[in-house]
């Protein structure tokens, strides 16, 4: 029989095995996270290469590559507003290895346009960084008798419905920030959907639709040659790019913002020190001076907030867009 001295001594040394073998688990995320990034990092791109969203990969990837020590491989994943890529990463291993380039039309628009997403964006992916923004821009060709939105305002009201206004695509930037205006002013301009943004500013530029939101570095050259008449920009503050036009906020309507903007993301569950870290190299990627020029040389306004600001500001965002998207009566085509 087992004395009580024996078993006693039995089951101090289970109790230190198993305390052990505790320690060495909770130990294994941070040496993991010590040795990363140990191998090349893919980050998914939602949209075709050679898009503003590739371009801001593309350039935010190679400064962050070089503070990692790793190359970061870009994947463009296109389609279904770049829910393919995001849904990809969102089921992706939670190692650091897989991050997606987000956009508002993906992670914000998108889920209230289609309810039956395999993914939910608040839940199955981790903000790290809400890299940048830019601001659309609404123009009007310039046979159309407005020179601000108090104007365009009067004109829609005037014609009743009537007056038209293009955009990228059913629920696109520019459709959604348009019905963003219409809402806030109280009228309704008829919506002329294109495949694509520069269908639609084309046929803007020809007169055959007279109103349009477009990216603003897309509307710039167009603007500056004539062929468009700029009324205000969407952001909340001038354009650093261009701040000789006036925002919609400070023209008659306040608290008006629709942006395009960029953010990082990885998959829930991504160790808390490779999120982190992820933050600080793009925080000081983004205060590389190259960088910095080479994005406000595309008009975008460098944001690099932190992982809960960024989280936050989504949440916020998501009640914003959900709302407008039903009550606007958006459907996907």
């Amino acid at each position: 029989m087992t004395d009580s001295r024996t078993l006693f001594q039995r089951r101090a040394g289970l109790r230190a095995a198993v305390a052990g073998a505790a320690a060495l688990l909770l130990g294994l995320p941070a040496f993991a996270a010590d040795a990363w990034p140990a191998k090349p990092i893919k980050l998914e791109v939602g949209f075709t290469a050679g898009g503003a969203v590739d371009n801001v990969a593309r350039q935010v990837g190679q400064a962050l590559g070089a503070r990692l020590g790793q190359t970061l491989v870009i994947e463009n994943r296109a389609g279904a507003t770049g829910t393919l890529a995001a849904d990809f990463v969102a089921k992706a291993p939670a190692d650091g290895y897989t991050l997606l380039l987000g956009t508002q039309s993906t992670m914000l628009v998108a889920p209230a346009l289609y309810p039956k997403l395999p993914f939910k964006p608040l839940e199955d992916l981790t903000p790290i960084s809400l890299i940048a923004s830019v601001p659309l821009v609404l123009a009007v060709h310039p046979s159309v008798p407005v020179h601000n939105v108090k104007e365009l305002i009067a004109l829609a009201r005037a014609q009743k419905g009537e007056l038209a206004y293009a955009s990228s695509g059913q629920g696109g930037p520019q459709h959604v920030a348009t019905e963003l205006l219409d809402q806030m002013a109280g009228v309704h301009m008829v919506h002329v959907p294109y495949k694509g943004e520069s269908l639609a500013m084309n046929d803007v530029m020809g007169g055959q639709v007279k109103v349009m939101f477009g990216n603003l570095p897309t509307m710039l050259p167009a603007i500056r040659s004539g062929k468009l008449r700029a009324i205000a920009v969407s952001s909340l503050q001038r354009s650093e790019a261009a701040p000789e036009i006036p925002t919609v906020a400070e023209s008659g309507l306040p608290g008006f913002e629709a942006l395009t903007w960029f953010g990082l993301f990885a998959p829930q569950g991504t160790p808390a020190p490779v999120v982190t870290r992820l933050y600080n190299e793009v925080r000081a990627s983004l205060a590389d001076a190259t960088t910095r020029e080479r994005l406000h040389a595309q008009g975008l306004t460098v944001v690099g907030s932190d992982p809960e600001r960024f989280r936050q500001y989504m949440k916020a965002e998501s009640v914003k867009w959900g709302k407008l998207v039903e009550s606007a009566k958006i459907k996907p085509e």
